[in-house]
């Protein structure tokens, strides 16, 4: 099982996404606040602005604070730094 950082310490199943998508479009934002509601929402954001959604294959979804460049890059294995997650302080 490979796992996946998705920022600040929070790792994820690679073999269990089925989708990452920006989080600005309106049926995105749906999506999320439906999975809120049936409490299938995990926030992995840590507090800061998400900038990626994960779709799992339990229908689970993900916030995470970096984009879903970096993590598309982290799955393939190809991630050569990627950004700046910042303190944990």
């Amino acid at each position: 099982m490979q796992l996946i950082n998705i920022g600040y310490g929070n790792m994820l199943s690679a073999s269990k996404v089925v989708a990452i998508v920006s989080p600005d479009a309106a049926p995105v934002k749906r999506m999320v606040q439906n999975a809120r509601d049936r409490h299938m929402l995990v926030d992995a954001s840590c507090g800061r602005k998400t900038k990626a959604v994960v779709v799992t294959d339990s229908g689970h979804i993900v916030l995470a604070a970096i984009s879903p460049e970096t993590l598309s890059h982290r799955i393939s294995g190809t991630d050569q730094g990627g950004e700046d997650e910042g303190n944990e302080e």
